[in-house]
């Protein structure tokens, strides 16, 4: 019996000894806790945590002239915040403006690069969106996040970016119950965004419901007077059977060879009335480079 109270004894004291142990550390817990809370927050030197800088008067030679403007830490968090929400795929998230490869092998694609850049430099006095146009590989993708990435941070605009084809997917998945997001929440920041990336419309195969969606999209934002920039891979021609009164004359059975063998093209894809549409929104660009970025990258990568 007493050796079994000893033995009660060893174990109730060991118990404590953790027990203290363990109430040693949860009080250092406690204490880092109550230090990062007391622990005073980085405040803006130019504000003094105000949102708000004293900006430069003009010269109108009064002293009383005082004007004040939002503070650059006000500007970075919105930017942050901006670029955080435009939905840019970690794929693309290394995608600038200023490393768009445009020399050398792919100086066909200088052209698409300035435009890029002056709309840019244009944004908003000239809200007219952009059409790339190019094969597969060319850098429309590239050119699209940069610029969307350069108004975000040089100008503070909201882009939102989406893939055409899984835009459409999400706008479909929305229609079962058991999903929490309706379709008008999906759609409500497509309509609005002050500038929306369409990536790689046409990428689907038409249907009448797809032809809706795209119709409803476009119609929106154009009657929004909203920036739309879209790429496609599509050649920007007429749907099949469909004759522009400019173009050249050619006999039926020509006409019926060329058809025979034709890629399709934008109107196939997306209706002629919606690419009239976009000639109205957009100005067209076309990256016409021969090389495909992917396969140079890869080749770099393993060669």
């Amino acid at each position: 019996m007493m050796g079994s109270k000893m033995g009660e004894t060893k174990l109730d004291g060991s118990r404590m000894k953790v027990a203290q142990t363990d109430g040693t550390k949860l009080d250092a817990v406690k204490m880092d806790r109550a230090q990062a809370i007391k622990a005073p927050a980085e405040v803006c030197p130019l504000c003094e945590g105000t949102g708000w800088k004293t900006a430069k008067a003009k010269a109108s030679g009064s002293t009383n002239d005082r004007r004040v403007t939002r503070c650059d830490c006000q500007l970075r968090t919105r930017r942050e915040a901006l670029l955080a929400a435009a939905r840019i795929p970690k794929r693309h998230e290394h995608c600038e403006l200023s490393n768009f490869e445009f020399e050398g092998s792919f100086s066909r694609l200088a052209p698409a690069r300035m435009a890029a850049c002056r709309f840019v430099e244009e944004y908003p006095l000239n809200k007219t969106g952009l059409l790339l146009v190019g094969k597969a590989g060319r850098g429309k993708t590239h050119l699209s996040v940069g610029i969307a990435k350069a108004l975000i941070r040089e100008k503070g605009v909201e882009c939102l970016f989406y893939d055409y084809a899984d835009l459409l997917k999400q706008i479909q998945d929305s229609y079962n119950p058991a999903v929490q997001t309706t379709e008008l929440d999906l759609l409500r920041p497509v309509f609005k965004a002050e500038v929306l990336v369409l990536d790689d419309l046409g990428s689907v195969r038409p249907t009448e419901w797809r032809w809706d969606t795209v119709r409803l999209i476009l119609n929106a934002r154009y009657n929004d007077s909203l920036t739309t920039i879209i790429t496609t891979n599509f050649a920007d021609e007429p749907a099949a059977g469909v004759i522009e009164p400019d173009a050249p004359r050619v006999s039926e059975s020509f006409a019926t060879a060329r058809a025979a063998v034709r890629d399709d093209t934008l109107g196939d894809r997306i209706g002629e009335r919606m690419r009239s549409r976009l000639h109205e929104m957009c100005r067209i660009v076309r990256l016409d480079g021969e090389n495909d970025f992917r396969k140079t990258f890869r080749s770099a990568s393993f060669g």
